[in-house]
């Protein structure tokens, strides 16, 4: 429901004597501000904001809008908008910032606005890692919520696979902490489910022991992109588990922001992360550099730290679509299509195609179940574009090898919105919307790619 201003502006002010953070209210200087995410493809209009400073004024701002019927929206960084927050209470968690590592059992405790790459630089002085993705900017909580692809999936799979503890809200106003052990169906849908069901407050999860990896990217210009991705392709086929990598078919826009190299031109960036040595990373790369004349080679060993410059994925806010599918091969006339619907002298105004290589821990059940599907793929397809009145025609024209499934992460804009089911098995499916049902009958938390409550248990 849309809140009619007499009732918003009276509530607005109930609601501040009760939070520790603010309330803001459309028109007040702040409003339009606290509404930009990293993705602006989506344009937000709450009746209220509140921007939460800590896990009671969580509980508060749930409660207080609970009562009211009001439906929720939650964001932090907004990096992946589907649905437009059309009135209603949004609930900003940029500034519950805050992480803890604990050395001795390998773990991190992380508060719900956090973005990885205080995850990251916290853990390193342990000698320790999180399954960050592939932009130190984005939030921890909406990444794993949704699975979390990152740059070392192979070898230790998604990051919900190694969640230990939901800290989290649901719409009747209770903190819950969600384990193996206690709220367990909870425990399973908030991994892999997104934000289904409730403000997550934190997230303990595991670490892994790395400190350094071999790792960066090489890029040849588009007139090689035949010969490079059919390398590539083969030489997945050869890699073990210690290496995850991407390839991407970059068209970058002619602006001072990109590198020259990259300017106004198709461009190939294979992306390599590696969990060994510099010498054997050499060796395994080897057949890629053969593979076609080198613009730019940056691998090299380095601190983990610095994995942000394997991708150098965007650090402005700019609008975009992306869409995604997962593939079941890539096979020889795979290749053939993608180059024919993405490669030189193709119709694609697609600022990057992207492909990741999947296998190895991703393609096996984690020690705890949850709701994360596609452990059948074998590679995620995905595309990223300005705002376009175009329908993806690169993963509609790759449906041939799909899985039929999507991985939601990759899926962004108001016209994914309607794509949630896409995102998981049947089974899957069914038991999410059960549990949705007990938990959010009313579906508050539906400005999200949402999972309807099953009508038969609401």
């Amino acid at each position: 429901m849309t809140t009619g201003k007499s009732i918003v502006q009276p509530a607005a002010a109930e609601l501040s004597e009760r939070l520790s953070g603010r309330v803001l209210l459309p028109g007040d200087d702040d409003f339009a501000q606290e509404l930009d995410g990293f993705n602006q493809i989506t344009e937000h209009s709450p009746d209220l904001i509140a921007v939460v400073a800590g896990a009671e004024d969580v509980r508060e701002a749930v409660a207080f809008a609970a009562a009211r019927m009001m439906p929720i929206s939650v964001q932090a960084t907004g990096h992946g908008p589907s649905t437009a927050a059309d009135g209603g209470l949004l609930i900003s968690t940029r500034l519950m910032r805050g992480v803890s590592i604990d050395p001795a059992t390998r773990t991190a405790r992380v508060e719900g606005g956090t973005q990885w790459f205080e995850v990251v630089e916290a853990a390193a002085e342990h000698g320790l890692a999180p399954l960050n993705g592939s932009s130190p900017l984005t939030g921890v909580i909406g990444y794993t919520l949704g699975g979390g692809l990152g740059l070392m999936a192979r070898k230790y799979g998604y990051a919900a696979d190694r969640v230990t503890a939901v800290e989290i809200v649901t719409p009747d106003g209770r903190s819950h902490r969600a384990t193996a052990d206690q709220d367990t169906d909870l425990f399973w849908a908030a991994r892999g489910g997104k934000g289904n069901f409730g403000v997550v407050t934190a997230l303990e999860f595991g670490l892994v022991p790395v400190s350094q990896l071999y790792g960066g990217g090489l890029f040849f210009a588009g007139e090689a992109a035949a010969e490079v991705l059919h390398a590539w392709r083969e030489w997945t086929a050869t890699v073990p588990e210690d290496l995850t990598s991407s390839l991407a078919l970059l068209r970058l826009p002619d602006v001072e922001a990109i590198p020259p190299f990259l300017r106004g031109r198709l461009t190939v960036h294979i992306r390599i992360a590696y969990l060994g040595s510099a010498e054997d990373g050499n060796k395994l790369v080897e057949p890629l550099r053969a593979a076609g004349p080198l613009v730019v080679d940056t691998l090299a060993d380095m601190p983990y730290t610095r994995c942000g410059e394997i991708h150098n994925d965007p650090t402005e806010p700019i609008p975009y679509n992306e869409r995604s599918m997962m593939l079941r091969e890539l096979d020889e006339a795979a290749m053939d299509t993608l180059l024919t619907l993405a490669g030189p002298g193709a119709d694609c105004i697609d600022l990057a195609v992207e492909l990741r290589q999947l296998g190895g821990a991703v393609g096996r059940p984690p020690e705890v179940p949850n709701a994360v599907d596609h452990r059948d793929a074998a590679f995620a397809l995905s595309t990223l574009s300005l705002p376009d009145n175009r329908p993806p025609l690169v993963v509609d024209g790759m449906a041939a090898w799909g899985t039929g499934r999507r991985y939601l992460n990759f899926l962004a804009s108001p016209d994914t919105a309607d794509l949630t089911e896409s995102g998981y098995e049947p089974a899957t499916f069914a038991r999410l919307a059960d549990i949705k049902a007990q938990v959010d009958p009313d579906n508050l938390f539906r400005f999200n790619h949402n999972i309807v409550p099953r009508p038969s248990q609401a």
